[in-house]
Order: C-alpha cells, then sequence, then structure tokens
C-alpha cells in the first residue's frame, strides 16, 4: 500500500470502520475518506450510520453507512454478504467499543455487563477480524488498526483497579492484535496490524471536558493507515505494537 506525495494517496482503496458513525471511528473515516479512500462505515444505529455516511458524502467523499451489531457472528457474516466488493477492505480501522458501568469492579459487576462489553469491545473485534483480515492475508497487503485505550496497557493505569470489563477488554485487545501480527509474520507479508491508545478525547465516551478533539485522537489512525509496509531501506516497518502520536508505548 504505497504511500505517495499525491493529493489522494488512497484513492482506489477502500477503509472500513467499524463504529465509524461517531467520535473518533467517524473522524477516522473522515480523514481516510479525504485522502481519497472509500470509506464504510459500520455502526449498530442506522439512523446513526446513515447520518454519517451522508455528512461525508456532503464533503465530496465517497462513503457508505451499513448496520451491524460487531458482537454478533451472523450480523458481521450478513454484512459482509451485502458489502460485496468492498467486503474486501485494504483498510480496517476496528474502532467500535463501549464503556463498563463506573462502579463495575471485579467482584461488583454483573455477568450482563461483563458479557456486554466483552461482546463489543473483544468478540466484536475478533469478528471483524475474521471476516475482513483473511482477504488482506491472501492478497498480502492490508493495515489493520485496533482503537485500544491507556486503561488497558499492563505498564500503565490499566490494572490500577476499577472499570474491569473496560480495562480487561483493551487489554485482551492488546493482546490479541499482537497476536495477529505474529500471525501475519509482523509485516513481511504485507499486512501491518497495529493498536493504538487515541488518549483522552471529547467523544460520548470521553465527555466533552476531555482535552482531545475526536479529530485529534484519530490521527494515529489514520498515520498507521498509511503507512508503507516496508522502510526506505527495504526492510519491513515496525508492526505488531502500540502507539500512541505515532510512538510506540509499552504494552
Amino acid at each position: 500500500m504505497p504511500n505517495s506525495d499525491r493529493q489522494e494517496p488512497l484513492a482506489g482503496r477502500v477503509a472500513l470502520i467499524t463504529g465509524g458513525s461517531r467520535g473518533i471511528g467517524f473522524e477516522a473515516a473522515r480523514s481516510l475518506g479525504a485522502l481519497g479512500a472509500t470509506v464504510v462505515i459500520i455502526g449498530v444505529d442506522p439512523l446513526r450510520v446513515s447520518v454519517a455516511a451522508e455528512t461525508l458524502v456532503s464533503e465530496g467523499i465517497d462513503a457508505v453507512g451499513e448496520s451491524a451489531d460487531v458482537s454478533d457472528a451472523g450480523s458481521m457474516d450478513s454484512l459482509a454478504a451485502r458489502l460485496g466488493p468492498l467486503a474486501a477492505p485494504d483498510i480496517l480501522v476496528i474502532s467500535a467499543g463501549v464503556m463498563s458501568d463506573k462502579v463495575s469492579k471485579t467482584l461488583r459487576t454483573s455477568s450482563e455487563e461483563w458479557d456486554r462489553v466483552m461482546g463489543v469491545n473483544l468478540d466484536g473485534a475478533f469478528h471483524a477480524m475474521r471476516v475482513f483480515v483473511p482477504g488482506m492475508a491472501e492478497r498480502r497487503d492490508g493495515r489493520v488498526i485496533t482503537v485500544s485505550a491507556c486503561l488497558g496497557r499492563f505498564s500503565g493505569p490499566g490494572t490500577s483497579g476499577g472499570l474491569a470489563p473496560y480495562r480487561v477488554s483493551k487489554a485482551a485487545l492488546n493482546a490479541m492484535t499482537k497476536n495477529l501480527a505474529a500471525e501475519l509474520m509482523n509485516g513481511k507479508r504485507g499486512v501491518l496490524v497495529d493498536a493504538m491508545c487515541p488518549n483522552h478525547c471529547r467523544t460520548d465516551m470521553g465527555g466533552p471536558e476531555a482535552p482531545r478533539s475526536a479529530a485529534e485522537g484519530a490521527e494515529t489512525i489514520v498515520w498507521l493507515a498509511t503507512r508503507d509496509a516496508v522502510s526506505v531501506d527495504g526492510a519491513p516497518v515496525p508492526t505488531g505494537l502500540l502507539w500512541e502520536d505515532r510512538q510506540v508505548v509499552p504494552w
């Protein structure tokens, strides 16, 4: 996937974004579309998805929206069937996510709450990978970016207690990302797989007082999505890592 200096370096490419109807996912879709990609916005709310896609189209972006429940395997399989050629994306951004209840400590979380959060944050990521990444591996070309969180880091605040389903789901997402990257030989087969932390952003989840905009949170996603698979000296670029502001941070 070349990253040229042309005005539209992603022309002819397809970017599929789960959780793309709002927040960081939407801003990632907007930026990737502005670079020439056809963007496919996936969200669970049909109306919100439709409005998001129409907004991007009004900005001159080639965008379509489809409703699907990422936590449901059958819903994701049906989505792929509906998308047709668009079910072979060059870029997959896994941004769909939910926060757990504020009081959801490990010993105070219901099984229903645990399943709800894990269903979207972890199972949803797996279903997106299961459905859309095999084609990338076959074509030996693709970018997979999972939207993680600082609260999922073992090296940071991720194990300091509280919000157990959310913290654990993001830690597990990190592990799944790193594992998939290793299975794809860490970029040697042309598919780069990375996690990123957007930091605290002004979204429905982050709240209006967060220090960063959703667009700022999405910037590293766009950078990862447009990287060349090899460096200028022909060596594979670093992948299978956790990134924040274009820098590697410890898991």
